[in-house]
């Protein structure tokens, strides 16, 4: 993935008796999540660049298969990181909603340490932990 999503940024220092997600800590993370979806959309362009540059035909069968090989694996991350760039948009519209910051499952804060290291977390750590129990007892 992209080093510019995990470019490091200023965290947010709330002040003394700040109100939770207020319009500053808002902007703060609308501000982390635009940067991570530009950069992104330039990984995304970069990779179409790419593979229109390198499209080249091989005579050998190892090397076409090699390249190939390449092509997908990149293909792969490309549609993780469309899938993130999705997950970025929903969560900005839940900022534009008054949303944000509060967890999808239990509504309680999701905080904002939790939300430095994964600026598109909905739920907050108490419910992705049984989250993540759940489907680990479903996948045995």
């Amino acid at each position: 993935m992209s080093a510019d999503l995990h470019k490091p940024h200023q965290p947010y220092k709330p002040k003394a008796r700040e109100e939770y997600m207020n319009s500053k800590q808002l902007a703060h993370f609308r501000s982390i999540l635009a940067e991570m979806k530009k950069g992104l959309s330039q990984d995304i362009d970069r990779t179409v660049h790419t593979m229109q540059d390198e499209a080249t035909i091989f005579a050998d069968p190892n090397d076409r298969a090699s390249q190939e090989s390449d092509m997908s694996l990149e293909l792969r991350n490309r549609d993780r990181e469309r899938k993130l760039i999705k997950k970025i948009d929903e969560t900005i519209t839940k900022i534009d909603a008054g949303e944000y910051g509060y967890c999808d499952s239990c509504g309680v804060e999701i905080g904002l340490k939790r939300l430095e290291a994964r600026p598109t977390a909905s739920l907050c750590i108490d419910c992705k932990t049984l989250d993540e129990l759940r489907e680990k007892q479903v996948a045995k």
